[in-house]
């Protein structure tokens, strides 16, 4: 439209001027000239428009210019951050990795010792001859179970020279949904042939010889490497880490084992302590101190093994309890003998006061299941919903592949 008007108006002038020069010198001058002053108009028209043009693309060339400055400039500080980066995350690695060595070194170094304690224990009791190997119709229970006090420790102290030494695992859910909340970390001792020696067992011998902070040690070193693993992907489960009453009224470990957990306060909303009710009950000035040095670094506590509901609730809560195991057969028909002042239906309310959660332990059928649901209890834990599994070192790689929590999560052994 504007181009029209500027021809339009190139027209009427030429033509005005054209009109002009045919009365004084006639129509055909008159014609010509109006002719040539429009060509000239339009020649010069076209001459502002190409100048135009060429400063329109100058400057659409310059912003281009500058446009591609700024982007090299973005590129080379991306590249910059990219590198330093890199840089950090090598620089975290190789600090983790050297931490994790020396945390196995410590690991291995607390096995030796544990091994050579329990040799000199061997030898003090050594039987006059070597316990023969089983019958091959023997089971691996029963002759575990007739191994004398002596014996078992040279089985104990083969089994530890030799890192036969498990982590087990089993889930703890939460109920209605039975989604896994926790883990309970178990330890396990393998003899020469296979068989299992579980902490009845040992305990039994390791106890009285003074070893079960050893024990305890080497469960948490391995607790721990297990959390650190684990909330790479899942903050929102945690692991249950049991401690023995040796270990809490241990003057000697249990100051150092306070200072190794300051160093890792980082993990207290993934780890929690447990302790048996007995523990509790005799941990005496030394113990409680003790639990409450624990729970102050941020550390929840759990009781289990409990015989008696007939509890200081408010003195737990002040010591750092956070959590009470109550097998779920006491729950459904034992509370009466548990000597619990309220009904089974009234005990979740009871613990919530106190800042307390009620797991149910040993559940093995659905019909429990029905009935822990009717007195409200919101976490649950048993062969119903998963045993103990051991780690193995082959499922590390289905375990990272694994979009979803597994039961199992692997561990990876010191050499």
């Amino acid at each position: 439209m504007t181009k029209a008007l500027i021809v339009a108006t190139y027209s009427l002038f030429a033509m005005a001027i054209g009109g002009a020069v045919a009365l004084f010198a006639g129509a055909p001058m008159g014609t010509l000239t109006g002719t040539v002053v429009f060509l000239l108009l339009a020649q010069l028209d076209g001459s502002i428009a190409r100048r135009r043009d060429r400063k329109a693309q100058a400057r659409e060339f310059a912003a281009l210019k500058r446009a591609n400055a700024k982007i090299a400039l973005s590129l080379d500080d991306a590249r910059e951050k990219m590198e330093a980066m890199n840089q950090a995350i090598e620089a975290k690695t190789s600090a983790q990795g050297r931490k994790i060595v020396s945390e196995l070194k410590v690991l291995e170094s607390l096995m030796r010792e544990f091994a050579g304690r329990i040799s000199e224990k061997a030898r003090e009791h050594a039987p006059e001859e070597r316990v023969a190997f089983r019958p091959a119709a023997e089971t691996a229970s029963s002759y575990l179970s007739n191994l004398a006090g002596p014996e078992l420790l040279e089985t104990i102290r083969a089994s530890l020279e030799e890192n036969r030494v498990d982590l087990y695992l089993q889930p703890m859910v939460s109920l209605p949904q039975r989604k896994l909340r926790y883990y309970e970390a178990l330890s396990r001792l393998r003899a020469e042939d296979g068989s299992v020696i579980m902490p009845a067992q040992y305990i039994k011998v390791a106890a009285p010889a003074g070893l079960m902070s050893i024990v305890d040690n080497l469960l948490l070193f391995r607790c721990v490497q297990i959390v650190k693993r684990m909330i790479q992907k899942h903050r929102d489960v945690g692991v249950f880490c049991n401690i023995s009453g040796d270990t809490l009224v241990d003057a000697e470990f249990f100051p150092q084992f306070l200072e190794y957990m300051q160093q890792h306060k980082d993990l207290a909303n993934q780890i929690v302590f447990e302790f048996a009710q007995s523990a509790v009950l005799r941990a005496g000035t030394l113990g409680e101190a003790n639990l409450r040095a624990l729970g102050n670094l941020g550390f929840a506590l759990s009781m289990d093994h409990v015989e008696t509901l007939a509890l200081d609730f408010p003195k737990l809560k002040s010591l750092g309890f956070r959590h009470l195991k109550v097998r779920a057969e006491t729950l459904t028909q034992g509370m009466t003998d548990a000597q619990s002042a309220v009904a089974a239906e009234d005990i979740k309310a009871l613990l919530a006061r106190h800042g307390l959660n009620l797991i149910a332990e040993r559940v093995e059928d659905e019909k429990t299941v029905l009935q822990l649901l009717d007195y409200g209890v919101d976490f649950a834990q048993g062969f119903l919903f998963g045993e103990p599994r051991a780690m193995r070192d082959d499922s590390l790689k289905a375990m990272e592949k694994e979009p979803a929590l597994a039961p199992i999560i692997p561990f990876r052994r010191a050499s």
